[in-house]
């Protein structure tokens, strides 16, 4: 059977579909570290705001409008110094989303934000969340290197797609 990176390189390679592309990267995703919840945020810096582009959880956290993003400790950690935000209890995400209550009832208590940055630009955050205590510094460090380039590439993909007006699947 293909690998999950390879199953990935096939799913990138034939689609001209930003939402199969970020399923192709939710489930290599699962593979190399695991979450229960899945979701992809772009960021509009100029306008200062962000969108949810795909969601493993379209009911609780729809693809739908925007959001304004606030100058805070995790924008100071994400947004200015590029670096991967990591919480892992329930207690310390409350700190910094306001919907913890919601995070807490999908089983979820820990959360890695991981920046995604394109020609020296912050475009996106892939976010991964799942029980308390699950994202260790070594399944952080798998996901920082295992997820950068694909995470890269479904990106400029889907801003290729939506640039070029092709969204045929």
């Amino acid at each position: 059977m293909n690998s999950p990176e390879a199953r990935f390189t096939a799913e990138i390679s034939e689609t001209k579909s930003p939402e199969v592309a970020w399923q192709a990267l939710r489930e290599l995703a699962g593979h190399l570290v695991g979450h229960r919840l899945f979701t992809v945020m772009t960021v509009d810096m100029a306008a200062g705001l962000a969108r949810r582009a795909y969601s493993d959880h379209p009911v609780e956290y729809p693809v739908s409008g925007t959001k304004p993003i606030h100058h805070d400790a995790w924008f100071d950690i994400v947004h200015g110094q590029r670096r991967s935000f990591v919480a892992n209890t329930i207690e310390d995400i409350a700190g910094v989303f306001p919907d913890h209550e919601l995070i807490a009832s999908l089983g979820c208590g820990s959360v890695v934000n991981l920046p995604v940055v394109l020609a020296g630009n912050l475009v996106a955050t892939i976010n991964l969340l799942d029980a308390a205590g699950h994202y260790t510094p070594d399944r952080v460090a798998a996901a920082e290197a295992g997820l950068a380039i694909p995470a890269r590439l479904c990106c400029a993909l889907a801003l290729w797609l939506d640039a070029s007006g092709d969204a045929s699947t």
